[in-house]
């Protein structure tokens, strides 16, 4: 886990980390949300619309943003404050790998803030998540 302070971080700074979707996470999250939507829970459904497979929760792709400022950028130190602006971009499916990167776009010292341009791709580099993150630094 990362430990920036706000004195550390500077504009274009950038982090990353990968992760693989997994159908545990995916039961994970239905339990804890209780969304049964078909497109999640069933591939011949998904297949009637149009997909080769069931989707992955766009909430849970999109949850890795938590991780991304809370571990990574700034880290220990954040206190993430908002997530403006997600788009779904392409679905993800189970099995998929998908790198997550953000980058410092706004340094706010009077806040003690940080804006984060935060972007996920899968293994093809296909754009999959976007979005605008704040994230308060206390340190």
């Amino acid at each position: 886990m990362k430990e920036y302070e706000l004195k550390d971080i500077q504009l274009g700074m950038t982090a990353e980390f990968g992760v693989t979707i997994t159908e545990k996470m995916q039961n994970h999250f239905r339990e804890i949300t209780g969304d049964v939507n078909p497109m999640h829970e069933s591939k011949e459904f998904a297949l009637e619309k149009g997909f080769p497979d069931k989707l992955v929760f766009g909430m849970l792709t999109a949850s890795f943003f938590s991780t991304l400022v809370g571990v990574y950028l700034p880290g220990k130190n954040c206190l993430f404050q908002e997530c403006q602006n997600i788009r779904f971009h392409a679905p993800v499916f189970v099995g998929d790998e998908l790198t997550i990167k953000g980058e410092v776009t706004e340094i706010d010292e009077r806040f003690k803030r940080i804006t984060v341009k935060a972007i996920i791709r899968n293994k093809e580099n296909k754009k999959i998540c976007s979005a605008k993150l704040i994230a308060g630094v206390t340190k």
